[in-house]
């Protein structure tokens, strides 16, 4: 027997139940004992047998598939974070979503990175294509403003750039780190099909990329540090941070931060060669 204290799926259900207003639903205005809706009317809308929902309120139903979660989450008029909270409480998970295509960062985060000016920084998507950077970014990694978009995505950067592969120490590590990290990206973003789009091209043109991929390893981005060979100037040391960027699209800021100041004065030249 399930404690009432351990409900917490079938509490926040009765919470949110008792919160719809049938008026707003077009349900008829009858005298009613309790406030909101009966389990009958949600059962109805949701598409489910009034047993199973009411075992499910009483902590009995079992674990409810994404569909009936989805359609119990438009039968109570939940919020995207309600919806999501339910998906949590129910299966320990988030719901998979559909990724808003964002091509472009706001003028405030533009406006972050460029503050950035001594630590390479840029936004990528869930698929890992690059849609914003900082001078710094562009003069380290080569990023070209005029680059066709599938040619700013970092992995295809990575295995297929010779220039790249020149210039970046312990290419292979960081290879075998970024196909573990991306694969766990791809599952958690819900851009499974943007991201397998970039997958399977790079199998197919990229036999390092292949055989990484079918590994199946999966690593959470941690806070590694890279070198990174600049021509002519040396090599420099950076701690890289990912952060979680609000707003649609589940973007990413990553930030190469110059571990000492004769790394952070190498930056700089490099930015102020592209300025010449």
């Amino acid at each position: 027997m399930t404690n009432v204290g351990d409900n917490r799926l079938g509490t926040f259900l009765r919470d949110r139940r008792a919160k719809v207003d049938p008026a707003r639903l077009g349900l008829p205005l009858v005298r009613r004992r309790i406030p909101g809706l009966r389990r009958e009317e949600v059962a109805l809308r949701a598409e489910v047998s009034v047993t199973w929902y009411t075992f499910l309120e009483q902590g009995r139903g079992g674990r409810p598939s994404a569909d009936v979660l989805d359609r119990l989450a438009v039968a109570l008029t939940l919020t995207d974070a309600e919806r999501q909270h339910l998906f949590l409480l129910a299966q320990n998970r988030l719901p998979e979503a559909e990724v808003a295509q964002v091509e472009r960062v706001s003028a405030t985060t533009q406006r972050l990175l460029d503050t950035l000016d001594g630590s390479p920084s840029y936004v990528r998507t869930p698929a890992w294509d690059v849609i914003a950077w900082n001078a710094a970014a562009a003069a380290v990694f080569g990023d070209d403003p005029a680059a066709p978009a599938a040619e700013r995505n970092l992995l295809r950067r990575h295995f297929l750039r010779r220039s790249v592969r020149d210039h970046t120490t312990q290419w292979a590590e960081i290879a075998a780190s970024l196909v573990a990290s991306f694969r766990a990206d791809m599952t958690r973003s819900g851009a499974a099909r943007e991201a397998a789009i970039v997958a399977a091209d790079l199998a197919e043109r990229s036999p390092e990329f292949r055989a990484l991929w079918e590994r199946l390893d999966v690593e959470v981005a941690s806070e590694p540090r890279k070198q990174v060979s600049l021509p002519d100037l040396g090599t420099v040391s950076f701690e890289v941070s990912t952060l979680r960027l609000d707003g649609p699209g589940d973007l990413t800021m990553v930030v190469f931060n110059p571990v000492s100041s004769a790394d952070r004065a190498l930056v700089r030249q490099a930015v102020d060669l592209t300025r010449c």
